[in-house]
């Protein structure tokens, strides 16, 4: 028997909508700023369910095409969105990069930026930032829904910097964590905790005080490294671990 829409593999569901959105923008039929149809008519055309459809939804919103407004709906972004672009998990997947490699170039680029939002951030990043903040600490119960947020907030700090260039890059760094974290953020532990911390990182920048804000950054980028290390599955480590047994000195592994 043929495999019906339902059992479609969650990311081939991603797809649809992200293909779906990027098409209605493409022929002129929606422009930035402008409201998508209901979630009912979507999931409706598309032949998948309202949770598939809000999954493609949080996609869109993470990569800075959507921006969901809650209570009142979800909206294109100002601006012209980009959907065609390389990501970098794609270099990743070729070239074999290792979690560690992008925590090190978060840290390096990331800390600097929060440092050149403390300086320049405007009223209105300010604004975005403790919006962010007050969405993750409503989130924390729903990791999914967390990540979006936490997302975005990085993603307001490099606009904030004002280095278009920076900004830029960070955009490709943002599309691949969302990518990679989305498929282990269920398992996260202590959502609270790293609320705490993009609220204290947020202070900073609002205070202008980008040392602290570089500071906190890095601390932030830290404890996120160790917590989703643990948010990898037991089993594939267990299994890691019998393959490794054999082996006179099994090799240390980068995380």
């Amino acid at each position: 028997m043929p495999r019906g829409k339902q059992d479609l593999p969650e990311t081939h569901r991603t797809m649809q909508v992200v293909n779906h959105v990027r098409s209605l923008i493409e022929n002129g039929t929606l422009q930035p700023g402008d409201k998508i149809p209901p979630e009912r008519e979507l999931a409706r055309t598309l032949k998948i369910s309202r949770a598939s459809l809000r999954t493609g939804i949080g996609y869109l919103a993470a990569m800075g095409v959507m921006k969901i407004r809650h209570g009142i709906g979800t909206f294109v972004a100002d601006g012209p969105p980009d959907l065609g672009k390389a990501s970098l998990s794609f270099m990743g997947a070729l070239h074999g990069f290792q979690s560690w490699q992008m925590f090190e170039a978060r840290i390096i680029l990331e800390s600097n930026l929060a440092a050149l939002a403390a300086e320049r951030g405007k009223e209105e990043h300010h604004a975005a930032l403790a919006e962010e903040v007050a969405e993750m600490f409503a989130a924390v119960e729903g990791p999914s829904d967390y990540l979006i947020h936490d997302v975005l907030f990085h993603r307001i700090i490099a606009q904030a910097s004002g280095n278009p260039i920076l900004a830029a890059i960070m955009e490709t760094v943002t599309s691949t964590m969302y990518d990679k974290r989305r498929k282990t953020v269920e398992r996260a532990v202590d959502l609270r905790e790293s609320a705490e911390m993009h609220r204290e990182i947020y202070r900073a920048i609002r205070g202008r005080k980008p040392q602290d804000a570089r500071r906190l950054m890095e601390q932030h980028l830290r404890m996120a490294q160790t917590a989703q290390g643990m948010e990898r599955p037991t089993e594939r480590k267990a299994a890691a671990g019998a393959l490794k047994e054999p082996l006179a000195r099994p090799r240390p592994t980068a995380n």
